[in-house]
């Protein structure tokens, strides 16, 4: 996703832990939620069924589900049962604890029955317009507000939504439709129903009065744009640019994972949430300028992020900086290399202002903070700048061929940062180690003091490059004299290297493509020598 609208993300060294998700005695299979949306009130009324594999023999299984607070918000379960039998259960603020006996490798269905108004995670109000609106909002663990589950990345399953709704509503969700049909009162029933498995956090529905375009099918994929209806003529323009995107990421990286993609015009806190197979995006999008990138980084997700999810949250540059750096390989591809690089340098300055408020590496395994403030330059900027630094290391075609092998082996699962590592490694044939270690486990970056002097008596120019920072990085250094690029393997503290160059006057530039995350401090006027 792209940040919240109205969250200034700053990494608070105080701030409140967060309890990591203990471990689970069942791994669900598949959700299904019945629900009922009424305009008189924001009172839910839930029927969920939660199949679920024992991984380990247990006398009590919990999922997560925030009980009812003292503002009168939250979920309040009145029966639980299981093949029609009636359960104990227990509720506390954010758990629901079910008495059932469940050995290890058995399969169960557990029937949960509850009512509430949302605190988070489904957000019910009004559009710009003034009409009422239902749209789920779950990253990165607010599913449990609206929705008993396993609310973290780790655990993935396939989801229904059947939803009963008044009829003026079109509802939108992960999945196909499988069945709308009127009931009696002005109202009308939906179902949606998606079978790969997706993790808590792009579960979703959209709920509101829609004006629907058909866009396209590109490989076969229905591409839909949900928008509301004053907005209907510049919104369908807007987003039909999707059609151009889908097909781009699949041909480089493989099929796309859902069998629809919904663009849904929304109210999510977010400037765009991916939620699988049905994207929100904020609601003034249709108008952006920056539609386009954004939504390319919304696509990309589909892959990253909710195909292949990160195993926890520390691995979170997974999905955020591989969205980050997939919009960038589109709109370089579409665009043009200046738009890459205008990119990256830009990036590259939002990262070093960044390092200097939170100062942690991109797999930030130490931090116990907000999981909302994890949304950072390191997950987005320094994510994406890693990827293209390793397509630089490695080449294109090993680049290419790595990130198709590593979706393809990870599709429907989690992965972590070494399982990446080990992929790109076989796609490219190099130890990758060093690299992984000094730009995703390790806090800061190059700083490099370089300067250069002219050598008439060989017609070359001598640069004089220092690591300043404490532990040295091995990169390739790039360097261009009188528009001829030159590259240097760097591993020491300290180095001295020379290029050819026809006079004293010869046009150096370093980094000229863009291509090193590192700061350069150099002389104004290099030194020439007589």
């Amino acid at each position: 996703m792209l940040k919240p609208l109205s969250l200034l993300v700053t990494l608070a060294l105080a701030a409140p832990a967060f309890a990591q998700q203990p471990g689970q005695s069942v791994d669900v299979q598949n959700y299904r939620f019945a629900l009922t949306l009424t305009d008189a009130s924001n009172l839910i009324s839930v029927r969920a069924s939660i199949t679920a594999k024992a991984i380990k023999t247990t006398k009590q299984v919990t999922f997560d589900l925030a009980r009812k607070n003292a503002a009168g918000k939250g979920m309040t379960v009145s029966k639980v049962t299981e093949a029609g039998k009636p359960l104990k259960f227990t509720q506390d603020s954010s758990k629901l604890y079910i008495n059932a006996v469940a050995a290890t490798g058995t399969m169960h269905t557990y029937n949960i029955t509850y009512k509430g108004i949302p605190s988070d995670g489904l957000i019910i109000s009004a559009n710009r317009y003034g009409h009422r609106t239902f749209f789920g909002d779950n990253w990165p663990n607010r599913a449990k507000n609206w929705l008993p589950c396993v609310d973290d990345p780790s655990d993935k399953a396939s989801v229904e939504f059947v939803v009963t709704a008044p009829s003026k509503y079109t509802v939108v969700a992960n999945g196909l439709k499988v069945l709308e049909k009127p009931l009696p009162g002005a109202k009308k029933i939906t179902q949606w129903k998606e079978t790969a498995k997706l993790p808590t956090k792009v579960m979703v529905i959209g709920v509101a009065e829609f004006a629907v375009d058909k866009v396209g099918a590109p490989d076969n994929v229905p591409i839909s744009t949900y928008v509301f209806p004053e907005d209907k003529e510049v919104g369908f323009k807007s987003y039909a640019v999707a059609a151009e995107i889908l097909p781009w990421f699949s041909k480089r990286i493989g099929a796309f994972p859902y069998k629809k993609l919904a663009n849904v015009q929304s109210k999510t806190i977010f400037g765009g949430m991916e939620n699988a197979g049905a994207i929100f995006y904020f609601e003034e999008s249709v108008k952006s300028k920056g539609i386009e990138a954004l939504m390319a980084h919304e696509i990309a997700h589909q892959w990253f992020g909710d195909a292949v999810s990160e195993k926890n949250w520390q691995h979170v540059w997974l999905s955020e900086g591989f969205a980050t750096y997939m919009t960038n390989l589109y709109l370089e591809g579409k665009y043009g290399v200046d738009t890459l690089k205008k990119s990256l340098a830009a990036e590259r300055n939002q990262i070093f202002d960044f390092e200097k408020k939170y100062r942690a590496p991109v797999v930030d395994s130490a931090y116990k903070g907000p999981l909302m403030q994890l949304l950072s330059p390191n997950a987005y900027k320094k994510g994406g700048w890693v990827l293209h630094m390793l397509r630089r290391k490695i080449g294109d075609d090993a680049f290419w061929k790595g990130i198709a092998a590593y979706y393809k082996q990870y599709s429907g699962g989690n992965a972590t940062t070494d399982n990446l590592r080990v992929v790109m490694e076989t796609a490219s044939g190099k130890d990758l180690k060093t690299f992984f270690t000094q730009w995703l486990r390790t806090d800061g970056h190059p700083i490099l003091r370089v300067n250069w002097e002219y050598k008439p008596q060989t017609k070359q120019v001598m640069v004089h490059l220092t690591q300043a920072q404490e532990k040295p990085y091995a990169f390739t250094f790039e360097c261009s004299v009188d528009g001829k690029l030159y590259k240097t393997e760097i591993k020491s503290k300290s180095v001295n290297f020379s290029f050819p160059a026809s006079s004293a006057t010869a046009d150096v530039n370093v980094d000229p493509e863009v291509n090193l995350l590192a700061t350069y401090v150099t002389d104004e006027k290099p030194p020439v020598k007589k």
